[in-house]
Parts: structure tokens; sequence; C-alpha cells
């Protein structure tokens, strides 16, 4: 700080010493003109030959301090120094004043006199920077005038050269003051400056810190591209500010939870950057990449009416995804669904919602294709439309409802339990399928209500078959995906069944292999109800993407061959061939198996050739609701009779 206010003390007498020179030239001169008038011509040649010499040196001094503020503190000491020497220098060619005058005795005396006060009055005003240049360059001449009025003697001019020692005192405490006031002065200017830098710097960081939390609110940390509120965001802007039609796509990896459980979620999320990395490349800079979520991401292009661009991108999203990982080799493969709708004037949640139908049509066609929106999703838009708005009140009128399907063993002949199966007869829309009731429901925020009604439902039917007497019949409940990842399945069934004393084993989990897959969401889950006693078995096996591995991981009780497999079966031989393989792997790990899909006679009778225990199909019995199922099962007991010609206990309803 003292350094930087030295700095602008030298700043500042330079430029009083500036000022100054012009001054004392002129007044120089105008002095030896008066003197030469009065005849003292040698004294005044002397005295103007002094005065520049001395101004030469200023001049001098003040051209080498132009570079000055980029000097060290000692150069400015020196500076400040010179300064000094030279003022002094030319104090002491003032303090010739009295000798132009002869002491002050000649008529001119009263004009020097008056001179000689003006310039250091002057030299105080003006050089109250740096007090020790004025004060250098008072001091010479108000002491020689002063000792020269004593000299001479007299009443009048020894107290004029009292005067002039107050005066010279007076002139000096001023310039000490004025010296203290400017370094205040300067040092509180260093300090506003450090504070107005420092709130500047602040600032500029906060600044820095606001556009870095907008970056990241909108980026996803792992690849980079913009998350789903940023796309949400940059998609408005886009739509907002152009009238051309857009096309939405979005796209789903197949096979990537297989990467994650195979390999570890670090490799996953290696494979996540580089398919971000692919699709960047494949993409213009125009068109907008987002990460939707997971192992989802969405594009936002301009399109023409055919989709002839899109289309054509989507292909090349679809290949440069399909290019084999380098650090798997051909262990495991990447895939790529994409939906894509194209959309004039929608808002994005139209669009999303539209474009999100397409790609789960894509999944089901096979994966690792393309499908438009069209005219067939259209209508299954407005089917889900007109389910979600009447779920609410079907589930608090009572619309909704529970019935059960008999499963059967001993190759057919024997009731051994009943699968739950959640029913809704749509007004106008008429019979609504399982699979879009639950999805519905879990959309719209009804999940756990509908759970909880066939979790009552099925343990209603535990109970009043109980109370007949058929303790040997199990009732199987279907728990889906997104139920077994968002919901507390694992509480809500013991808690259920601990509520009405019913005993764990009574009750059989069927979940898909899909959730079976979903090893980090659902295997805590399905391990507490394995260890309560309840059975676990895997719906519609063959069709997915399970591995043995999974049989025992997860402890499962049994395995339902998918009804796509045994329908027809004595058909077709690739049939045959997988169904035997699946019912000796089950007899080998100790698995019951059961035969979903059982339509005909002739299917019946080759799943026994086959050795078949465990079956269930319309050609058994179909489902119906709970009161009916009941005189179903008892009438089927109380007929304990061989089977007929034609294989198939005669069983009543």
């Amino acid at each position: 700080m003292d350094a930087r206010i030295r700095v602008d003390q030298l700043r500042a007498a330079l430029g009083s010493a500036a000022i100054a020179l012009p001054i004392n030239l002129i007044l120089s001169g105008i002095c030896a003109a008066v003197a030469w008038h009065a005849g003292h011509t040698l004294l005044a040649l002397i005295w103007l030959a002094a005065s520049l010499a001395v101004a030469a040196a200023r001049v001098s001094l003040l051209r080498r301090a132009r570079e000055m503020p980029s000097g060290t503190p000692a150069d400015v000491e020196r500076q400040l120094r010179g300064l000094w020497v030279i003022t002094l220098a030319a104090g002491l060619v003032w303090a010739m004043l009295p000798a132009l005058c002869a002491l002050y005795t000649a008529p001119q005396s009263l004009f020097f006199l008056a001179v000689g006060c003006g310039i250091t009055a002057g030299a105080v005003s003006h050089g109250g920077a740096y007090a020790r240049v004025p004060i250098a360059f008072i001091t010479p001449p108000i002491v020689s005038s002063a000792l020269a009025l004593l000299s001479v003697g007299g009443f009048d001019r020894n107290m004029l050269a009292a005067t002039m020692a107050i005066y010279l005192a007076a002139l000096i405490v001023t310039a000490r003051r004025a010296e203290a006031a400017f370094r205040g002065a300067s040092a509180l200017g260093h300090r506003l400056a450090v504070v107005n830098g420092s709130l500047e710097a602040a600032h500029a960081c906060a600044q820095a810190s606001a556009s870095e939390m907008r970056h990241r609110a909108d980026h996803d940390h792992l690849t980079g591209l913009l998350n789903r509120a940023g796309f949400l965001r940059a998609a408005a802007v886009q739509i907002d500010a152009e009238s051309a039609p857009k096309c939405l796509m979005l796209l789903d990896l197949d096979g990537f939870k297989a990467i994650n459980d195979v390999f570890g979620h670090a490799a996953g999320d290696a494979v996540l950057v580089e398919v971000a990395q692919r699709l960047r490349r494949e993409l213009p800079d125009a068109v907008l990449l987002g990460r939707w979520g997971g192992d989802e991401f969405a594009v936002l292009l301009a399109a023409d009416a055919a989709l002839t661009a899109p289309l054509a991108l989507a292909d090349r999203l679809i290949a440069a995804v399909a290019a084999p990982y380098p650090t798997f080799g051909t262990i495991a493969r990447v895939g790529l669904s994409v939906g894509v709708h194209l959309a004039h004037g929608s808002a994005m949640p139209e669009m999303l919602c539209c474009a999100d139908l397409a790609l789960y049509a894509a999944k089901s066609a096979g994966r690792n294709r393309c499908h438009v929106f069209g005219d067939d999703l259209r209508t299954a838009l407005e089917l889900r439309r007109d389910i979600e708005r009447d779920l609410p009140a079907a589930l608090g009128n009572g619309d909704v409802s529970v019935w059960f399907q008999p499963i059967f063993g001993d190759g057919g002949t024997r009731i051994l339990g009943l699968e739950a199966l959640v029913r809704w007869q749509h007004p106008t829309l008429g019979w609504i399928t399982p699979p879009d009731l639950m999805a519905t429901a879990a959309r719209a925020g009804f999940a756990r209500s509908l759970m909880d009604l066939i979790l009552d439902r099925v343990c209603c039917m535990i109970v009043a078959l109980r109370a007949r007497g058929f303790d040997h019949v199990t009732v199987a409940m279907n728990v889906s995906p997104r139920e077994m990842s968002q919901l507390p399945v694992d509480r809500m069934i013991l808690s259920a069944l601990a509520e009405r004393q019913l005993p764990p084993a009574a009750l059989e989990i069927e979940i898909t292999e899909e959730t079976a897959l979903d090893t980090t969401s659902c295997a805590r889950k399905m391990a507490a109800l394995s260890h309560a006693g309840i059975r676990i078995a895997i719906d519609d096996f063959g069709i997915g993407y399970s591995s043995l591995s999974l049989l025992r991981t997860l402890k499962v009780d049994a395995i339902k061959i998918d009804r796509c497999f045994v329908s027809g079966l004595s058909g077709s031989n690739g049939d045959q061939v997988l169904v035997k393989a699946l019912l000796n792997l089950g007899q080998s790990l100790r698995i019951d198996v059961t035969a979903e899909g059982v339509e005909s006679l002739e299917d019946l009778r080759m799943l026994r050739t086959f050795g078949c225990q465990m079956m269930q199909g319309y050609h058994l019995a179909r489902p119906m609701p709970m009161t009916q199922c009941l005189a179903f099962v008892a009438d089927a007991h109380t007929q304990a009779v061989p089977p007929n010609d034609d294989g198939v206990h005669r069983l009543a309803g």
C-alpha cells in the first residue's frame, strides 16, 4: 500500500513540477528584465542563466519519469529524491532575489517581495502531494529574504523578517498537512480499488458459477449431452422460433441391461459415453440431441412431410450403435430401437407421447429397428387416454375386479393352483387387457391402488380356499417390472399375509424375465419374499433374455413356458424340441414347469407324452370370477374320477 501511495505522490509531484515549469520561466524572465532595467545587468544575466539551467534539469527529469509507473519502489524513491534536489536548486536560485534589489533597499524591492511571496505560496498550494518538494523550494528564498531584511536593519524590516519567518512556518505546516491528506486520500482510493476489484472478481466468479450451474442443470454429467430438462427447454425454443415441421425421435438401447449385469455399471457408463459420441458424429450440428434418461436418448430435427431424411438418419443411427464395441469384442452387442413422430405445430408433450408409443412399437416388433407413429398408434393413444381418464373412477366404484384361472397338475387332472388376473370391462371400450390396465395404472399414478386391490382379492381367495379345505391349492399373482421397481412389493405382500394370518407358502409371485434381469432393483425384494416362504415363478419363460444363473440366483421355484411355444405344439417340431428341453431343465433343477396356453386336446396329449405335469389354458379352464372359481374347484374335487377317453376330466363349469 505504501509503495502505491508513493507512486501517486510522485505522479502528483511531477504534475505540479510540469505546471510550475513555465510559470517559473516566465517569472524568472520578468525578474531579470526588472533587474536589467534597474541597471543590474550582470546580476540579471546570472539570474536568468541559473533559472534556465534549473528549468533544463526539470525537463530532463520529467522526460525520464514518463515511464515511472512501471518502475520498482526503489526507482520511485530515486525519482522523488531527484525531484527534491532539482526543486532545492530552484529554491536556491530564487534565494538570489534580494541581490537583484540591493537587499530590498532599491525602489524595485516591493516588486521582488511580492513575486517571492507569490511563488512560494503557489509552490505550497500546488505541491502538497509530497511536502519535501515545496518545502525545499520555499525555504531558501524566504530565509534569504529574511536575512537580507535583518542585515539592513530597522524596525519595519525586522518586523517584516519576523513575519516572513512565521510565513515560512505556516507554509511548511500547510505542506505537511496537504501531504498527509493526499496520502490518506490515496490510501482510501487504493482500498476502494481493492474492494472494487474484489467485488468485480466476486461478480465474475458468481457469473461463472451461475453459468456453470446452468450448464450442469441442462447437461448430463456422464455424456455431456443435454439432459431431459435441458432438451425440453432447447426444443421449446426451436419449436417457438421455427414454423417448419419437426421430427422427434426417441432412442432406446437394446441389450444394455445385459451389459450392466455382466460387465458392471462402470462398463455400462463407458458404453453410454461411446453411444453418445457415435450419435453426435452421425447427427448434423443443427440437430438437437439429448440423453432422455437411463439408456434413452432424444433427437429433434427439421423434417419434410415424407420423412425421407429422418428415416435415413434413423437407419444410420441404428447402424452406428450396432457396430462392435472394442471393449467387449464379440461378447456383447448393443442395439437401438427408434420411435419417430412427425409434427407440425404440436406441443412438446404431445410429440413425446406419440414418439414414446412409436418406440414401444419398435421394441415390440423385435427391437433394433425404427417405427413411425401412424394412424394405428394414434388409435392406441386415444384408447390409452380413455383408459387413463376412466381408471380412477373404475377403481373407486369397484368396476375393476380380479378373476382366477385354474392351474392343473398331475398331467392336467388335478387343480393345484389359481392365477389371479385383473379384469375391467370398460363401458365403451369393452374388456381391457391386463397389460394395458397395469401399464395405464402405473402411468396415471394408480399402481399402488391397483396392487392393493389385487393383493386383497388374492388374500380373500386364499382364505376362502382354506376355509373349504383346499389348503393344497396355491394362488399366484403377477408383479410387473414397474411395480417391482417402484413399489415396496415385499413389504406390501408380507404385511397383507400377516394381517390375515395366512401362510406365505399359499402364495406364488409370478415375475417376467425382464423383471428377473433387473437384479439391482428386484433382487432384495425377491430375496425377502423367497426367504419368507413365498414361491417365485418366472412367467412367459423363453421369450426374453433369462440366463440359467438367474434361476439359481433368485431361487426360482417354477417357470411357466410361454403360450407361444405351447399353442399349436402338435404342429411345430421346433416348439416341441424347445418344450422338451425346458421340461428336462426343470426336472434337472427340480423346478416346477407349467405349460401355458393349452388350447387343444392335441396339445394336451403331446404335453402328457413329454411328461409335463403342470398345465394351464382355455382347453382346461378359462378365467372366472372368484365365486364361480371356488365352485369350479369344489366341483373338480368331488369329481375325482379317472380321465375320459379324450384324456380330460369333465369338470363342471
